[in-house]
């Protein structure tokens, strides 16, 4: 069944618990959870271990969500800082937020096996980053300082990236000729702060060029849709994600803007505090685009031993997109790191 927020004021966030009855029901996001980047990075990891026997190195955490990452390690990947971790002659994976080109450059000085498990979309960006700089614009790259994905595509072109941090960072941009500037995005923000961010940007630079399509990607907006939706009738909205997890942390914003009274990001069905179930009638449960669903499926049971029995579907999209697997797969890899060792 589907869900749609009510017009009626009684049924909003700020209601008179007494006016709505006792009935105590959960509002279930769709879609939710993983998306076909995080989907093809993880089954990388497994087909690597499969084909290619333990240990096979992944840099960084492969996605962002505690659960997988642990779950990963039981099956014989190691997960390393630097790519310098990473004894000669192995194979090393570069997770699904991607890597600048001076990393590929130290994994092939260290000869290593690669498997770029690249998230698409991520791919998308970085492209665009290099075509316009090859074109000398000045590209203001909008996203969050640190995150792994910023950084790999501030990579691509660090002479001609500029990050800017959100709304508040504008007014720090400079740019060698305003006549001739394009922004970029990480794929995993909020669509409307970036839209806010976007629209200062213009109004500093009235000819700022946009990307040939939206970078923040589908899945992220489609999450986003989902929590706005329910939201406005949700007391208490539970985000399933990491805290590393730019993405699952967006959505904690987004509900809170979309007018639930109070939302919050567990990892696991543990963490949820019963204080604050104390006057809640609806809970929104959603998860990140980096989280199995048996995550979720722990927080719905959680939720039902507790009264809140009653699941209905809000559903925003559907979701059919696929990525192939990385095509380094096809080879023996192997050989080809043991090959690399004896040159």
């Amino acid at each position: 069944m589907t869900a749609t927020p009510s017009p009626s004021p009684a049924s909003g966030p700020g209601a008179d618990v007494s006016r709505r009855g006792d009935r105590r029901r959960v509002l279930l996001a769709a879609p939710r959870g993983y998306c076909a980047g995080v989907d093809r990075a993880v089954i990388a990891v497994e087909k690597a271990l499969e084909q290619y026997g333990a240990p096979v190195y992944v840099r960084h955490e492969i996605v962002h969500n505690k659960y997988v990452v642990k779950t990963l390690e039981k099956k014989g990947a190691i997960f390393v800082d630097e790519t310098e971790e990473v004894p000669e002659g192995n194979i090393v994976i570069f997770s699904a937020h991607g890597v600048a080109p001076v990393v590929h450059e130290e994994a092939k000085r260290g000869k290593l096996a690669t498997i770029d498990a690249t998230c698409p979309l991520v791919t998308k960006v970085h492209k665009e980053a290099v075509r316009y700089a090859k074109e000398d614009y000045d590209i203001l790259l909008i996203g969050h300082e640190g995150h792994e994905e910023v950084i790999g595509t501030s990579g691509e072109a660090p002479d001609h990236i500029t990050l800017v941090d959100g709304p508040e960072d504008v007014a720090n941009v400079e740019v060698r000729d305003p006549d001739k500037v394009v922004w970029l995005s990480q794929t995993t923000l909020s669509v409307d702060e970036t839209m806010e961010t976007v629209g200062a940007l213009k109004n500093r630079f009235p000819n700022l060029l946009s990307p040939p399509s939206d970078d923040i990607c589908y899945a992220t907006q489609n999450r986003q849709t989902a929590v706005k939706q329910m939201g406005a009738e949700a007391d208490l909205v539970i985000v399933v994600g990491s805290k590393n997890s730019s993405n699952s942390v967006r959505l904690v914003e987004v509900a809170l803007g979309a007018g639930a009274r109070d939302a919050h990001l567990v990892d696991y069905a543990e963490e949820i505090d019963e204080a604050w179930l104390e006057g809640v009638h609806t809970v929104g449960v959603t998860s990140g685009a980096s989280v199995p669903e048996i995550l979720v499926h722990g927080v719905l049971d959680w939720l039902a031993q507790r009264g809140y029995e009653d699941v209905e579907t809000v559903k925003a999209a559907e979701e059919s997109i696929a990525f192939s697997l990385p095509k380094e797969l096809r080879r023996d890899l192997r050989a080809e790191a043991r090959a690399a060792v004896e040159d």
